[in-house]
């Protein structure tokens, strides 16, 4: 039978706001709540261990995002929630395929990160490349590790749209544009976000990040009115502003111009540049007082699982 879950908890989502961004739309968030309420009705211990073990692939801005938020809703929001289980003891794992997290970031960053990570409880491991991943566990060639929750935090592949372009791709599908972000061949037709590689400013691609498909968008849109009143097309050129990526309560890194921040005060910086994006200064002034509240009052409140689910027998 399909129907609606709910369950009265503390406060999932109002202490953890970078994992809102990072599951929610994927429906991750849902398993990850499963996954807790599992285990606390799972009578094998080995089954339970897997049920708790979450694993996030790619250490990038968001695979480290979304590790912090999970290591502290374990060891802090829903600490106390469950009678016959302990959630402080959930296995987070971090894995990475490269030699570091966060390699967009300078090392001393990089390193600040994975500190950070540690002291909440999340085992992060560099140089991991993920062979496989099946319905309970992933893969690392021939190591296993069991696991019913994976978030994948290791990029995405291109709309199979692209394939039928006849132009050349990457790996992932993406379409290699020309310095205006046109298609090769087809100077009427741009490409842009996370359907392209644009690698003509610095010789490596850019990062698949929102403020990249923010200004490219903009730049395609000038380019398309350009060529409607038959005016040549500019290259494109991206303005870096900046990189940040929070690691959980008062941790963050971040990246602007010269200054490398971490800790509360790259957190600080993170939480201003989020509330001024903001439109309004009450929406602005009521969020920045919701946060506030929950960061000195550890708040309470609720969560919801919603969808459909079946039960285990």
């Amino acid at each position: 039978m399909t129907g609606a879950r709910s369950v009265t908890t503390r406060s999932f989502w109002r202490r953890a706001p970078a994992i809102r961004t990072s599951v929610t739309r994927s429906g991750s968030r849902r398993c990850i709540l499963l996954a807790y309420e599992d285990a606390e009705r799972e009578p094998d211990g080995a089954e339970r261990k897997a049920l708790l073990t979450f694993v996030v692939v790619g250490g990038g801005p968001t695979g480290v995002e979304l590790a912090g938020a999970l290591g502290e809703i374990s060891r802090q929001t829903i600490a106390r929630d469950f009678p016959l289980i302990d959630p402080t003891k959930a296995h987070i794992v971090l894995l990475e395929g490269g030699p570091r997290i966060l390699g967009g970031f300078p090392e001393t960053l990089s390193r600040c990160a994975e500190e950070a990570l540690r002291r909440i409880g999340v085992e992060v491991r560099t140089g991991a490349g993920v062979t496989r991943v099946t319905a309970d566990a992933v893969w690392l060639g021939g190591e296993q590790i069991r696991a019913r929750t994976v978030l994948w935090a290791a990029g995405v592949a291109a709309v199979p749209l692209t394939r039928t372009l006849g132009v050349s791709l990457d790996r992932a599908g993406r379409v290699l544009v020309e310095p205006d972000l046109s298609i090769p061949g087809h100077p009427e037709a741009f490409a842009i976000g996370d359907l392209c590689v644009f690698s003509h400013q610095t010789g490596t691609p850019l990062s698949g990040v929102a403020p990249v498909a923010i200004q490219q968008g903009r730049h395609a849109a000038d380019n398309v009115m350009r060529r409607l009143s038959g005016r040549p097309t500019r290259p494109f050129h991206y303005r870096d502003r900046g990189s940040m990526a929070t690691i959980g309560r008062a941790a963050a890194v971040a990246v602007i111009g010269r200054f490398k921040l971490s800790g509360l005060i790259a957190w600080l910086a993170w939480l201003l540049v989020h509330i001024m994006s903001l439109i309004g200064f009450r929406n602005r002034f009521l969020v920045l007082f919701e946060w506030a509240w929950a960061y000195v009052s550890w708040q309470r409140g609720a969560r919801l699982i919603t969808g459909p689910w079946k039960g285990r027998r």
